[in-house]
């Protein structure tokens, strides 16, 4: 079945009434029949519903519809892209266990790895591309955390790299696939261990929902989801979880529109005499051109570019702006503009975004599904 159908497909709702979508149960606890059901349900010998923040019949829904076109065993839907990497990383990380990172990664990642992650005695290794986690991998790391696409400098980690290396010492490989989405890149198909999004970009797709997914095979995801939702409490409502169903009914549409748009906006940008370089792996002149097309064989929604001028340049042309909304975030239907090291980074040590090339000439677009020539247009009146 292809993905365009399966996304529509993979899951039938069964409701007495008929109902085409996923109904809203908005309750928080759910009765039992009986006290040896309850005893039983409480156990796990029996399958049932008992409380919304282990288990809801709309997010278990969701849940499934991600499964199956993630390729995987199961998966989790939590309160927020942050949450699944918590969960991920508290499930299988233990005091002196070695995790290594491939920079740049999403800020809120970088920053809780080495700030909150190290205070349990976790040791943290980063890495600035996958050349340089395969040759210097630490022999006794467990976990490895990469981005396919870096947020936000968009270079491209080819993940046969990253899957050799994790063979070298038998680490288990996350991916965190936010800006792929699983219509560009299926993550689990390729020998990755785990795959997470913020769910609040792509899969939902519409700015309304803050929302996290983590799939994978059953042995890793039932320990994750203990964590996430018995320990750390990160369920996610179930009126998020309706919309986040929603969004993602839409996605291969969205996606095709994100990536048509952002190569037109690049190749704008590539010709304006006051960019001093564009960072999107579909230019041909993109050093990432061809692993990307060789590899995963698609290139995202997002366009990052170098201004000439600096901070300044970067302050005068965001504000300039008129038809793209100054905001973080990204996925959503209309586009957005920000500046990653005031905004998105600004808790990473100067040292570290000078080192993962987050330099404060860096404007990164998220281009959204109007037409390319208005936001062509609104770009060249903001440069000027």
């Amino acid at each position: 079945m292809k993905f365009k159908t399966k996304v529509l497909h993979s899951y039938k709702v069964e409701d007495q009434h008929g109902a085409l979508n996923i109904p809203i149960y908005q309750s928080s606890t759910y009765q039992y029949p009986n006290f040896e059901s309850g005893k039983a349900r409480f156990s796990g010998d029996e399958q049932g519903f008992i409380y919304s923040r282990m288990a809801n019949p709309t997010v278990s829904a969701l849940e499934q519809t991600l499964a199956q076109i993630e390729g995987a065993e199961q998966a989790l839907v939590v309160s927020s892209g942050m949450a699944a990497l918590s969960s991920i990383f508290i499930a299988l990380c233990h005091q002196d266990d070695h995790i290594a990172v491939v920079e740049p990664v999403y800020g809120g990642s970088s920053a809780m790895l080495s700030q909150t992650l190290t205070r349990f005695g976790v040791n943290v290794h980063r890495y600035f591309s996958d050349d340089d986690l395969l040759e210097r991998i630490h022999s006794q790391t467990k976990i490895i955390l990469f981005e396919p696409i870096s947020n936000p400098t968009l270079a491209i980690n080819d993940f046969r790299k990253v899957k050799k290396a994790a063979e070298k010492v038998g680490a288990i490989t996350v991916c965190d696939n936010t800006l792929y989405s699983p219509y560009f890149f299926r993550p689990l198909e390729h020998g990755m261990d785990l795959v997470m999004h913020s769910a609040t970009k792509y899969l939902s797709g519409h700015g309304d929902i803050i929302a996290g997914v983590v799939a994978g095979a059953n042995a890793l995801m039932d320990q994750v989801r203990t964590i996430g939702l018995k320990h750390l409490g990160a369920s996610i409502s179930p009126q998020d979880a309706y919309l986040l169903s929603r969004g993602l009914r839409t996605l291969p549409l969205r996606m095709e529109a994100h990536q048509q748009g952002a190569m037109k906006v690049a190749e704008f940008l590539e010709s304006h005499p006051k960019v001093e370089k564009v960072h999107y792996s579909g230019l041909k002149s993109s050093p990432y051109h061809q692993i990307a097309s060789q590899s995963v064989g698609h290139f995202g929604g997002l366009v990052s570019f170098e201004l000439v001028g600096g901070e300044s340049a970067c302050q005068k042309t965001l504000d300039n702006l008129q038809l793209f909304t100054q905001a973080v975030s990204l996925g959503d239907l209309e586009s957005l503009a920000c500046h990653p090291a005031t905004t998105t980074h600004a808790a990473v040590s100067p040292e570290l975004r000078q080192e993962a090339g987050i330099s404060d000439s860096l404007i990164r677009l998220s281009i959204g599904v109007e037409a390319p020539e208005d936001l062509i247009a609104d770009l060249s009146q903001a440069l000027g």
